[in-house]
């Protein structure tokens, strides 16, 4: 959950002493590695779910959190994310062994029983994905940032280095997504369900490799991220739109090397977890500051553990994929943890400790077969498979040991799923466990069905018959169906447009219900050329725009008739352009207002058409055909 009581640095002299304190953190880290303070000889696992907060009749964002915990006081394991439509949950270390995973899955599923009572009193539910369905991009504006002092720090800090004038989205999958957005709250789209392993510091390095390795194929199965804004784009959406919310950089004409904040790692571990705490440091500049002083040289001069708090709060300003923890036991010795951040949330508590058990079942059954898994695979490879399997998800094709090929499927039934179960039954965890969460990872594979897959395959079939808005709200209320009955994703059934009982898009805004996809032309283009692109792309109203992309007029199929009534498709040598039959200033409406408000102004103005600017820029259109379904759809739901 990270360090909560941090400021913004003011003052130079504010970010000396932190840098200082940074500085002395990892001195005192080093000095106990060398002297062996460290916990040993155990192996414990610990987990913390994200949610995104739902209305139980639209399934879009509840902005309820900060209410929420207000009636869970004394449930210190639930606790705020960044956006005010997400909450996170803590679950309690358990060693790996017998049934760490099934006692796992009744205290998360106990936890979200709990929130979920708190729920009913605001018409909510709680929904476990990788990224909500039904979220837009107005969801991400500063006024949902949940009111608390760390995440107002984070976010002016992260402004403050931006190099460009926003944050750019751009990733390309079945659709393509191409926006700018004003803030680093974008990073809210993603939930996780971060999975945690304590490991010897002298087994650090070797661990650290394999977790490196498996992040690939581990995502690639639990993959559960695939739409974005109404966009179908990479399996594994989370890992390109988080490293992008966060990017500050910018364009360069010179090929400067830069890592983004949000990052998979640049080369193998050699020595020791201090090789990560300091190549972060020497990276990223330092955000916020902890307002708690800890002087760790001194405690351990008098041999006492320190918390390494500014070391922590730098840490959690940089994301790795799987990162580097420091913490503290309840015996009080220290010790270090491998967080894997791959893992998407959802799409069911089940399928989440499936994943888990697969990933850590995995890991220390292959720490038992191999000695240096940089023997097998290049580092080249690794980074590879990790961003194939951010695309392709359970569609991957990997290069693993010895330059073998092979698919993400067969790569897990064949050789990882049996090490995964070694490892387990090495640490004497619960056989039914095994075969349980194992199992499902088996069949998941066998089927070439996963979270994302079956949100594609759902999606895609949907929005086949119905507005985008209607098909992202019967895909996340099947979501939240499937996941209340703990069915596991593999035995999800397809939805149905007549599964969702009520649907009220009265409420929808322009920006949720517009057409994006527009074909447009410039006011100096040849009537001809508008008559003809009409009557092949078979519509009715085209928009005119200048060179910025703001606009300036309109043209209807009618204006085209009457042309051609009038004058003939053979005008003599004189060319008639676009400017002089548009509409030269057209009535429009703006984004945020929403669909009812549209439907009264085309009545009054008596128009067909609205287009949608905002700042003078074109960004979508509506017409009376789009209604005219929504009419239809409901007139269906009736009958």
């Amino acid at each position: 959950m990270g360090e909560q009581r941090v400021s913004l640095l003011s003052d130079k002299s504010q970010m000396h002493r932190f840098v200082k304190q940074l500085l002395t953190d990892i001195r005192s880290l080093e000095y106990m590695l060398e002297n062996d303070w460290f916990e040993s000889g155990i192996t414990r696992i610990g987990a913390e779910q994200e949610m995104c907060l739902v209305d139980n009749k639209s399934f879009k964002p509840a902005a309820i959190a900060t209410d929420v915990l207000k009636k869970m006081k004394k449930d210190t394991w639930c606790e705020t994310e960044l956006a005010q439509f997400n909450l996170e949950t803590t679950q309690e270390p358990r060693e790996l062994t017998e049934k760490c995973f099934s006692l796992m899955e009744q205290e998360i599923t106990g936890k979200l029983d709990k929130i979920r009572k708190k729920l009913e009193s605001f018409d909510s539910d709680l929904v476990l994905c990788g990224i909500l369905p039904t979220l837009r991009k107005f969801h991400l504006e500063m006024k949902y940032l949940t009111p608390v002092k760390r995440y107002h720090a984070l976010m002016e800090a992260i402004n403050a280095q931006l190099e460009g004038q926003a944050y750019e989205l751009r990733l390309m999958g079945i659709d393509e997504l191409l926006v700018k957005h004003d803030s680093p709250l974008i990073e809210a789209c993603n939930t996780s369900f971060q999975v945690h392993l304590q490991v010897d510091p002298k087994e650090f390095v070797k661990m650290y490799n394999i977790a490196q390795t498996l992040a690939g194929p581990v995502m690639a199965i639990g993959s559960n991220s695939p739409i974005v804004f109404g966009k179908r784009l990479w399996h594994e959406s989370r890992i390109a739109l988080f490293q992008q919310s966060l990017d500050t950089r910018s364009s360069r004409y010179f090929m400067r090397e830069k890592s983004p904040r949000v990052n998979f790692g640049n080369g193998w571990l050699q020595n020791s977890i201090l090789e990560i705490y300091k190549e972060d440091i020497s990276r990223f500049r330092v955000l916020i500051a902890s307002d708690v002083e800890e002087d760790s040289g001194k405690m351990i001069t008098k041999n006492k553990v320190p918390k390494l708090r500014a070391l922590q709060v730098h840490n959690g300003t940089v994301y790795r994929w799987n990162r580097p923890c420091y913490g503290i036991s309840p015996n009080g010795q220290p010790h270090l943890r491998i967080e894997n951040r791959v893992l998407p949330s959802g799409p069911t508590v089940v399928d989440e400790i499936a994943n888990a058990a697969f990933w850590l079942g995995t890991m220390v059954g292959m720490a038992d077969e191999v000695d240096d898994i940089r023997d097998l695979i290049s580092w080249e490879d690794v980074r590879d498979n990790f961003g194939k399997s951010a695309k392709f998800g359970i569609d991957s094709h990997f290069t693993w040991f010895k330059d073998q090929k092979i698919s993400a499927c067969d790569l897990i039934l064949k050789k990882l799923i049996p090490i995964a179960r070694k490892g387990l039954k090495k640490r004497k965890v619960n056989q039914k466990d095994i075969d349980k969460y194992l199992g499902i990872i088996e069949a998941r594979a066998e089927l070439h069905m996963n979270g994302s897959r079956w949100q594609l395959r759902a999606y895609t079939n949907l929005i086949k018959q119905t507005n985008r808005d209607e098909a992202l709200t019967c895909l996340t209320a099947a979501i939240v169906k499937n996941q209340r009955k703990g069915i596991p994703v593999h035995k999800w059934k397809m939805p149905k447009l007549t599964d969702l009982k009520s649907y009220s898009p009265h409420k929808m805004l322009v920006e949720e219900f517009m057409i994006t996809d527009l074909f447009t032309v410039r006011k100096d283009d040849i009537i001809e050329l508008v008559a003809d692109m009409m009557d092949w792309k078979n519509i009715r109203y085209t928009p005119v725009e200048n060179s910025k992309g703001e606009l300036v007029g309109m043209i209807t199929s009618q204006q085209i008739l009457n042309f051609y009534v009038n004058h003939g498709k053979n005008n003599g040598k004189q060319k008639t352009l676009v400017k002089d039959i548009m509409i030269k200033s057209p009535v429009t409406i703006d984004a945020k207002a929403n669909v009812k408000s549209a439907m009264k102004l085309m009545k009054k103005h008596e128009v067909g058409f609205l287009p949608v600017v905002v700042d003078k820029e074109l960004v979508g259109l509506i017409t009376e055909n789009d209604f005219l379904r929504i009419s239809n759809r409901l007139i269906e739901r009736k009958k």
